[in-house]
């Protein structure tokens, strides 16, 4: 395993016949972050691109080829299209290397429907309004969480209590619509929260413009032990939200009358 949030460790990782170093920044779903510039610098130390997930970030918070990467990768299912209503992705670069992509997916056949392709590019016409606001809505309910009796721990890059703050105010315009919180209590206290929320639906899925929670232990990382998961800082009381454009006041009153319930 190869730690890609400790630039130390990464470099040790790197071999001079690396070609291709693959990040993910923000991290799913404990929000932490790569250091893209520097990651960048040891990648091509030796010839290799680096790969970005900006899935989380998505084009309107952070741009990783400004960055210094050499491709920017999205799903396109989630703050692209914004609407929950296809499946696709997309890859961001150079004439020379999306050429190079392009035919690898003309020979495997993975080209997007016109229909899909269109949902889309209707998607990202409003993009930047949507995400302005969902950027909006996370920082006040991390703010409303990160103050509740009930919750251990707040993971937003937002807050000024996340340990790579200051990294997310250099590399990122906006700190994103994703966080995850850790309640005090057990799974099933977890799983009572999800269910007593009105306005948030429980729902494994990103970046649309509703707000859904999901928790990761026995929903998208149940495949891993519980050792594994609280290895890479997966509780069972781990919620993930992805905040949508509702009225921040309505989400805040939400969760507050669900936590209250437990």
């Amino acid at each position: 395993m190869v730690d890609t949030l400790d630039p130390n460790g990464l470099r040790s990782s790197i071999r001079e016949n690396t070609k291709i170093v693959y990040v993910e920044s923000p991290t799913n779903p404990t929000l932490k972050l790569v250091d893209i510039a520097e990651t960048a610098k040891l990648a091509h130390q030796v010839g290799g691109l680096l790969f970005v997930d900006n899935t989380f970030g998505s084009p309107i918070n952070q741009i990783p080829l400004d960055l210094g990467a050499d491709i920017s990768l999205h799903s396109a299912t989630k703050y692209l299209n914004g609407h929950a209503d296809l499946i696709a992705g997309a890859a961001a670069g150079d004439k020379e290397k999306i050429h190079t992509i392009k035919m690898m997916r003309r020979v495997l056949g993975g080209t997007l429907d016109p229909h899909a392709a269109w949902l889309v590019l209707r998607g990202m016409k409003t993009m930047g309004l949507r995400v302005k606001m969902q950027n909006q809505n996370a920082q006040a309910l991390a703010e409303y969480l990160s103050g509740h009796p009930k919750v251990k721990v707040v993971h937003y890059p937002g807050l000024t209590t996340h340990p790579q703050h200051e990294l997310a105010s250099r590399q990122m315009t906006g700190y994103g619509g994703m966080m995850s919180f850790e309640l005090k209590g057990s799974l099933e206290d977890a799983r009572r929260l999800t269910e007593r929320l009105k306005i948030g639906f429980l729902a494994a899925s990103l970046g649309g413009v509703e707000t859904l929670v999901s928790q990761p232990a026995i929903m998208t990382h149940h495949q891993l032990t519980q050792a594994e998961r609280e290895m890479t800082g997966i509780p069972e009381t781990l919620i993930r939200l992805s905040v949508g454009i509702e009225d921040k006041e309505d989400l805040i009153s939400d969760f507050e009358q669900a936590l209250a319930s437990l």
